[in-house]
């Protein structure tokens, strides 16, 4: 056994043995000291049994490595000898065992036989795996864009209704509007009616669309998906309505659910007559989120939610009442509203009590609630800057000199922004 091990080791390129104590005892000796003799020789037995008990271990673990390399080496070869299948989708099942499948990417559709161990689990719009002959080998799961999966928002966002100030209204109607179904639907069936199907907000940029968006997926146990309108514009013909299917298929799955499109503008411009490719991809992508958002499906327990700081640009179908139920103007916030964002965005920081939030909110007329949350960064800055931690009423009135100073363009206020 020890010879065998020892040619495995060398084989390994293990350490090699350790020498083999051999018993050489003087019979003549007197009886103790042959009995120490025995002693030694027997501590030597044990030292090198335990050696080799850890060269044993060692090796043993590197047969298994070189057992999962061998192992893989041999799946990789099987690969490279066996033939590749093509992606279709079952189009028609015949009466005589008999079906039409269709090759993903030449679409050409074919009359096979269908294999008696898949028979019985395969239905029409199935997609399989189909071999040189196009016989089935297995069936495949559903085909869902991985882009779509990544829209899935899995950490809700830590904005809450609290956070939002001077739109108490336009909070309020979007809660009846998305909220409330999701949470007390029998409210909806006692007067017998349907809730609101989508949501469109619009506005000038800043003033807390998306921050709306965000608090109602904080503050609802439904799924939530976001998407930008430009992340469904895509190089190639049909990508872009291919995802819009995908991304309410996921919702449909997930219900309840709510679907926020933030710069829906991107892909849902007034339609025209040009006939580049680009602008006719962009318009099949918005075809088919119209049919998606009204179509003969029903939605389930799904909800919209969109926003655009371009509602002049926006096509008419989408703004029909079935599509966007309601339409949300979000405006610059009036006085009483920039103070109470003001006192949302300093309730972390150290403000002196001389700051009057009253005199500040008429001083930023026009500013957004960026701009405001902006603001009292800038106070902070300065703050820290004269080395203090506390924040003064001149420390924001600087903040508010050097926003307008940097600022080349003008602010402009809701009152001037431009509607259709």
């Amino acid at each position: 056994m020890i010879g065998d091990l020892s040619v495995y080791i060398r084989m390994s390129r293990s350490p090699s043995l350790p020498d083999r104590p051999h018993r050489d005892i003087d019979p003549d000796l007197p009886a103790d000291e042959r009995l120490e003799a025995l002693r030694r020789h027997f501590l030597d037995l044990v030292d090198v049994n335990d050696q080799l008990i850890d060269q044993l271990e060692v090796a043993d673990e590197r047969r298994q490595r070189l057992r999962k390399r061998v192992d893989r080496v041999e799946r990789e070869n099987e690969a490279l000898k066996s033939s590749s299948l093509y992606i279709a989708t079952v189009e028609d099942l015949m009466d005589d065992g008999e079906v039409v499948v269709k090759q993903h990417g030449n679409n050409q559709e074919v009359l096979t036989e269908l294999s008696p161990r898949v028979a019985d689990r395969v239905e029409a719009g199935d997609r399989v795996a189909v071999n040189d002959s196009f016989a089935i080998q297995r069936i495949l799961s559903a085909e869902t864009d991985a882009r779509a999966q990544s829209m899935e928002i899995t950490e809700r966002p830590e904005v809450t209704y609290d956070d939002i100030g001077g739109i108490d209204q336009q909070l309020e109607e979007v809660r009846e509007a998305v909220e409330q179904p999701l949470t007390e639907p029998e409210l909806f069936e006692q007067v017998g009616i349907d809730p609101p199907s989508g949501v469109l907000l619009y506005g000038p940029p800043g003033t807390g669309k998306t921050m709306l968006a965000k608090a109602v997926a904080n503050e609802t146990d439904a799924t939530f998906i976001k998407m930008a309108g430009s992340e469904l514009v895509r190089k190639f013909i049909g990508e872009g309505s291919r995802l819009v299917r995908d991304l309410f298929e996921m919702a449909r799955e997930r219900e309840p659910a709510i679907i926020f499109i933030d710069e829906i503008d991107a892909i849902a411009t007034t339609r025209t007559e040009s006939k580049t490719s680009g602008d006719a991809e962009v318009q099949r992508t918005m075809m088919q989120l119209l049919s998606e958002m009204d179509g003969f499906e029903a939605r389930g327990e799904v909800r919209i939610i969109a926003a655009t700081n371009r509602f002049d640009m926006l096509d008419r179908a989408i703004l029909r009442p079935g599509r966007f139920d309601r339409l949300i103007e979000v405006p610059e916030p009036d006085q009483e509203g920039r103070k109470r964002i003001l006192e949302i965005h300093t309730r972390e920081m150290t403000v002196d009590e001389e700051v009057e939030f009253a005199s500040l909110a008429a001083d930023t007329e026009g500013y957004s609630g960026a701009e405001i949350e902006s603001l009292a960064t800038e106070a902070g800055m300065f703050a820290i800057r004269d080395g203090r931690t506390s924040v003064r009423q001149a420390d924001f009135l600087e903040a508010i000199e050097k926003i307008e100073r940097d600022d080349s363009s003008e602010v402009i206020s809701s009152a001037g922004y431009f509607y259709q």
